[in-house]
């Protein structure tokens, strides 16, 4: 993989991640981290795959950041687990 792709996938990853952290329900934020992070896992050389992997990875960033505008038109109440996070900081 040339450097700048591999920049470029990594840029992804870590705007993946931050938009997933920005969810407000913790069971969606635990979830798509989880999936962000399983989905870069995957060792792949094929140029065509990458690029296909690569658009549903901005789709999916796209799905986040609505997901994430969403959530903060509704209050929602903590779950006990956040709670406890809190907590411990």
């Amino acid at each position: 993989m040339a450097a700048s792709s591999r920049e470029h996938v990594l840029s992804l990853y870590r705007l993946l991640l931050k938009e997933s952290k920005k969810l407000p329900s913790y069971n969606y934020r635990t979830y798509a981290l989880r999936r962000v992070q399983d989905a870069f896992r995957e060792t792949v050389e094929d140029p065509k795959v990458v690029e296909e992997l690569l658009n549903r990875a901005r789709d999916s960033l796209a799905l986040i950041q609505r997901q994430v505008c969403i959530g903060k038109m509704f209050a929602i109440q903590k779950t006990v687990v956040e709670q406890e996070e809190k907590k411990s900081d």
